[in-house]
């Protein structure tokens, strides 16, 4: 799922990594606007609040505002960076920001009572959030060679739209490709908002402890590639053995 790129790649890890990664994004994002009042995965809306600030003179949250987009775009810098070693091993370094985010996501379920509203406990709850959002947008971008993305449904709904449109125009020899693009589409917009509805519920009975949640998930998705080839080995060499035994009894 995460280990593929390029032609090793297939729509089914497509799907495993949109399944998961877009539900920990929905998680997040709602958990986070309960916690900090924050929309931590759209920089859409941040980009017009930044304008609504300078607008209106307040500096200081614009300041607040302007930081925020800023370490989204860090966050999807530092992933690149990770992830953009031309080695033959490259799963080390999609490895550091997935356990990024999930070290940011256990310290926000750890310390995130301490929340007071104030201006600087925004600042870092609802940053280090953007931050790990930015960093998860860019590792699964790169990783699905752009065609998943997890943190926003805008370009989720328009690219929708047009696959909708070339479904019903399409020559009879393209309407499998236009089919999984439209069932693709539909997985990320339906588990993003799973997750939110998830998020949303497990805070208002939970609170900060949410957070824990979504770094489980990013952990099943590291190991998740590695427990199944592993275990397809476990099977693989228990029937080579059942068939050498079976050629001694015979």
């Amino acid at each position: 799922m995460l280990r593929h790129v390029g032609r090793k790649r297939n729509y089914r890890h497509n799907l495993r990594l949109a399944v998961l990664l877009c539900f920990t994004a929905g998680m997040v994002n709602a958990a986070g606007l309960l916690a900090f009042a924050v929309l931590t995965t759209n920089v859409t809306g941040h980009a017009a609040l930044l304008a609504q600030k300078l607008a209106t003179g307040d500096f200081r949250s614009a300041r607040m505002v302007g930081l925020w987009l800023l370490l989204f775009l860090a966050g999807a810098f530092f992933s690149s960076l990770c992830t953009g070693n031309k080695g033959k091993n490259k799963r080390p370094g999609y490895a550091i920001p997935i356990l990024c985010e999930i070290v940011i996501l256990l310290l926000a379920g750890t310390f995130g009572y301490t929340f007071d509203h104030s201006i600087i406990k925004t600042e870092y709850f609802a940053g280090s959030l953007l931050f790990a959002m930015g960093m998860q947008n860019a590792l699964v971008s790169t990783i699905s060679g752009y065609v998943v993305r997890t943190t926003h449904l805008t370009g989720m709904f328009t690219d929708l739209g047009i696959d909708l449109y070339t479904l019903i125009s399409a020559s009879d020899k393209n309407i499998a490709t236009e089919r999984k693009k439209i069932i693709l589409r539909l997985v990320i917009i339906t588990f993003f908002l799973t997750g939110g509805i998830v998020g949303g519920y497990m805070f208002i009975k939970f609170e900060y402890v949410t957070f824990y949640i979504p770094a489980i998930v990013l952990l099943i998705a590291m190991f998740y590639d590695a427990f199944r080839v592993r275990f397809y080995k476990m099977v693989r060499r228990i029937g080579i053995q059942h068939k050498k035994i079976k050629e001694v009894n015979h």
